[in-house]
């Protein structure tokens, strides 16, 4: 099959995966991923969530199915009238089903991720629902994160005091918060109110200064997930990848993150890596800042179509693995993974076609 006919049926198959396979409680709220060894998904995740909403709203614009803006919406206010804590004005990190209770935690990072989630349904349908919860919202995270010159990576609810950190990078703060950020960018855009401007540029003043030592790790697994968030790092200076400081920074870091992604593959991959780093090539290349090569191109591709199940069970076709160790593919089908690994196929195929558009906004 035709590498580009190939990606075409993998956005329709990783489609038909979010709808089907019961990824998506029936509530609306999206598990963090699927364990195959355990057939069984785990907790709903607010951030996950948030992601499906962005993938499935993106869906619908691009190919009208009624399917996906139905799921997209049952995602959404699923965020908005059931998981949103209306008292703390924040979003919880995991909620509980069936009596398995979640740690009572707010991240940063999910919480932006949240509202990217619910702006891009909210430019889909126009349903303000949307944008007042996250323009609610988005001050309570601007403000009870705050730490001075950085932000608090989680917070204990309902007391909102900074929970203790430990050696995951998800439990610090760093630049990777900045795609986070990204959340009041676009607030900014829809609303015209300087303080979400103000704390974007926080986000990015401290990104900036803070951002070169952060793949400062052994090689490993650790380092491979530190490429993992230094692309969000890299997604989240989209917004001013036209100042030529910041465009030096982006095209340093695509060139950093794909020789030490490259090096680490035949240890451990992450299927969301490959699909972010190439994702960056291609706003990259749009936006003059790097040349991508087509032959380099389409392997990176085909790399990326190789992390897609195309097994029977309904659970895991058209689902994308969270990444491999050597040869054996994780045991771990991941909503983010299959959104990230579909939008680079999917730009992609677009940029083949010369109608790729590099709009930051639709970035998952």
């Amino acid at each position: 099959m035709p590498l580009q006919s190939a990606c075409l049926r993998a956005r329709d198959l990783a489609g038909r995966w979010f709808l089907d396979s019961g990824i998506q409680e029936p509530f609306g709220g999206v598990a963090r991923y699927y364990r195959s060894d355990l057939c069984r998904n785990l907790r709903v995740s607010t951030e996950i969530t948030g992601y499906a909403a962005a993938t499935l709203a993106w869906l619908h614009a691009l190919t009208g199915e009624r399917a996906y803006l139905e799921a997209a919406l049952r995602a959404g206010r699923f965020l908005t009238r059931t998981a949103w804590d209306r008292a703390a004005l924040l979003f919880p990190f995991e909620y509980s089903v069936d009596g398995d209770v979640a740690p009572p935690l707010a991240y940063f990072f999910d919480h932006g991720i949240t509202l990217r989630g619910l702006l891009s349904l909210w430019r889909v349908t126009g349903d303000a629902e949307f944008l007042e919860t996250a323009t609610r919202s988005a001050p309570a995270m601007a403000r009870d994160f705050d730490a001075g010159r950085e932000f608090h990576p989680v917070l204990a609810l309902p007391g909102k005091e900074p929970a203790p950190g430990d050696a995951r990078w998800s439990r610090k703060p760093g630049c990777y918060q900045l795609k986070s950020a990204l959340a009041f960018r676009e607030l900014f855009a829809a609303t015209g109110e300087a303080r979400f401007r103000e704390a974007y540029d926080r986000v990015l003043d401290y990104s900036l200064e803070t951002h070169a030592s952060f793949l400062d790790a052994p090689p490993g697994p650790a380092l491979m997930d530190r490429l993992h968030a230094y692309c969000y790092f890299l997604e989240g200076l989209l917004p001013c990848a036209n100042r030529p400081e910041i465009a030096r920074v982006f095209a340093a870091g695509i060139e950093r993150t794909g020789r030490l992604g490259e090096e680490l593959a035949p240890e451990f991959e992450r299927s969301d890596v490959r699909a972010q780093l190439f994702r960056l090539r291609l706003f990259a290349a749009r936006l003059g800042l790097a040349p991508l090569a087509a032959d380099a191109a389409a392997h990176e591709a085909a790399r990326i179509l190789e992390f897609q199940l195309e097994r029977p069970d309904a659970r895991l076709r058209g689902g994308f693995c969270f990444g491999r160790r050597g040869s054996q593919l994780l045991p771990f089908v991941n909503p983010a993974s299959t959104a990230f690994c579909v939008q680079a196929l999917e730009m992609w195929r677009a940029h083949q076609a010369g109608q790729f558009e590099p709009a930051w906004q639709v970035l998952i």
